[in-house]
């Protein structure tokens, strides 16, 4: 908006005439007293002001909006028709107008003079805007920089103070953070320390880590400087997102000698006692199995014989699968891969099933492939696990259903899905776990929780995916796939 000032009311309407023409908005004042007034209302991009005024004249109100600096930055263009001389010129200039016009106007040159101090007046405007919207983006970086820094000064505090080899890298990889535990380990700031021949390789386990977006966890075994004796830690690997993107990893490297020790004296203790036990077992196993036949006569007794024969058998399978777990971790647990015909095996399986659960209704929908690469004797073992398990946490439902086909890449589906007890969805990831129970499970059944941790082993030498899909109190589906013979 433009402000006209003058005393004179028919010079103010021949103006803003002409300017309203134009399309310029255009407001009044009849005195310099009344033009300040309006100044500190309204904001005005040009002041058209008339020199001769009574009371206070055009070069007083120049003067006190230049000083003030809500209007310091209006444009001033002087109008007068008495003081033409070079003095009365000059002295308007430094009061402050950017002009000086001498009527009688020229309405084409006020025009000219109009649309440019008013452009002029935008730009400077906007030009401020900017700079304010700027400087507020660098207080704002400002203030978002030093909060980093804060957090990473406290973050690099935590793990200098922890007792664990701790660092931190960007983003990239480079290292930026070490605490003094990992100048025991390495001498160089950047390089990580030596780890056993053995083990993974840290440089290109590195380049996996991050490629990843999630916590890694790895077992290796380093050395401190100039050792040899190489223990047991557990590197983790922690991504610091913001807004989505990882901008740092804070590593560990936990000392997990005394834990892996304690678990390969539970596992020698388990292999010994397993095949302490086998024999003594077996004798046991034939007695009772010679005592049924001389009691068969016997009705009664021939009943009890038979329970005894039944725990006899569930302790002959809990001795084997610890045997079993013993060979995996020895690394024990090998067998021979051949071409094999899963349907002849899952009948065969079936048929037996059947006999040790006669009251189970286990159905099938879908094909089975008709040859895969495995060992028949293992894949047994694990779909009897699947089926026994289904029927021992189903107690309400009687009805198990088994799923074969083949999936688009030419694998072998099966699985087995029952509508028992499920499993919670926290439970998922470590219910093929050694030794691993869900919660729920315990109040149904009794074991040791080795059934599922064997299968995966043996899932895991035939190459193929394995997994669960539960829900708690709506069943479960156990399954896997194996290639197909024939298909890498």
């Amino acid at each position: 908006m433009i402000l006209i000032v003058d005393d004179k009311p028919e010079n103010i309407f021949s103006l803003k005439s002409i300017l309203e023409l134009h399309s310029f908005p255009v407001d009044a004042a009849l005195n310099g007293e009344e033009a300040l007034k309006k100044t500190l209302k309204n904001n005005y991009s040009l002041i058209i002001l008339d020199v001769q005024m009574p009371g206070m004249d055009g070069f007083e109100v120049a003067e006190y909006l230049s000083g003030n600096n809500n209007t310091r930055d209006i444009p001033i263009l002087f109008l007068s028709a008495m003081n033409t001389e070079k003095k009365f010129i000059t002295k308007g200039y430094s009061s402050g107008a950017i002009d000086y016009i001498i009527k009688p106007i020229d309405p084409d040159i006020l025009l000219l003079k109009v649309k440019t101090f008013h452009r002029l007046y935008e730009q400077n405007r906007e030009l401020n805007l900017a700079q304010k919207k700027l400087q507020l983006e660098i207080e704002f970086r400002k203030r978002a920089q030093q909060q980093i820094q804060d957090k990473a000064q406290e973050l690099n505090s935590i793990l200098g103070s922890i007792p664990q080899v701790a660092f931190t890298a960007d983003a990239g990889g480079s290292i930026d953070f070490v605490n003094d535990h990992w100048y025991q380990y390495s001498n160089s700031f950047a390089g990580f320390p030596e780890v056993h021949p053995d083990d993974a390789f840290i440089v290109t386990e590195w380049k996996k880590i991050l490629s990843s977006t999630e916590s890694i966890e790895l077992e290796l075994r380093i050395a401190k400087l100039y050792s040899s004796n190489f223990r047991y830690h557990l590197l983790k690997m922690v991504p610091v997102k913001e807004n989505d993107a990882i901008v740092k990893w804070v590593g560990t490297f936990t000392d997990i000698e005394e834990q892996k020790q304690a678990v390969k004296r539970k596992d020698e203790f388990l292999s010994i006692a397993s095949h302490e036990l086998k024999t003594p077992l077996t004798s046991i196993k034939a007695y009772v199995q010679l005592l049924g036949r001389l009691v068969a006569a016997d009705s009664q007794t021939k009943g009890f014989v038979d329970r005894t024969m039944v725990q006899v058998n569930k302790l002959d399978n809990l001795i084997n699968d610890l045997l079993d777990v013993s060979k995996i971790e020895n690394g024990k647990l090998k067998f021979d891969l051949g071409k094999i015909d899963f349907e002849r095996l899952l009948c065969a399986t079936l048929e037996m099933l059947r006999q040790i659960y006669p009251g189970i209704n286990i159905t099938r929908t879908g094909n089975a492939a008709p040859f895969i690469q495995g060992n028949a004797e293992r894949l047994e073992q694990v779909i009897i696990n699947f089926i026994s398990n289904a029927v021992k946490y189903s107690p309400d439902s009687k009805e198990i259903e088994l799923i074969t086909k083949i999936t688009a890449s030419n694998e072998l589906y099966f699985g087995v899905k029952d509508s028992g007890i499920g499993i919670s969805p926290e439970s998922h990831e470590n219910i093929f776990g050694k030794f691993y129970r869900v919660a729920e499970a315990s109040r149904h059944a009794q074991g040791l929780g080795i059934g599922l941790y064997i299968c995966s082993e043996i899932l895991k030498r035939h190459n193929a995916e394995y997994g669960v899909i539960s829900e708690y109190g709506k069943g479960s589906l156990f399954y896997f796939t194996i290639p197909v013979a024939g298909n890498s």
